[in-house]
């Protein structure tokens, strides 16, 4: 199955589980061998690959158990700042996003009580 944003959070942890049961037995490895090398418990293993929620740090020992961390760098690549912001800021790096600015009619603003 493709995961993509039309998947519920459940069948997108079903999915990521399966991949990684068949990535672990693709390594000839048991569950509880996993298990041990990634620092976890068994029913953890177990559990992550029935689709349960799991910590982001115990995805992580799992996936550099599994030999899959550095995938990690395509799912959230490292963005560096654009050139023209470079220029704008003077080199600086944007700390935060901009701010939106409320949508406005155009009509003067009133209370709601005035006729």
């Amino acid at each position: 199955m493709k995961i993509e944003s039309l998947l519920t959070e459940e069948a997108v942890l079903t999915e990521l589980g399966g991949r990684l049961a068949r990535r672990r037995i693709e390594l000839g490895l048991a569950q509880a061998a996993l298990a041990e090398k990634a620092g976890v418990s068994k029913r953890t293993v177990e559990r992550m690959e029935a689709g349960a929620t799991a910590q982001t740090a115990t995805l992580i020992r799992i996936l550099r158990a599994l030999e899959l961390l550095e995938r990690m760098e395509t799912l959230v690549p490292d963005t560096g700042p654009r050139p023209m912001d470079l220029l704008k800021l003077k080199g600086k790096e944007r700390q935060r996003a901009p701010r939106k600015k409320p949508k406005t009619s155009g009509k003067p603003w009133k209370w709601g009580d005035e006729a």
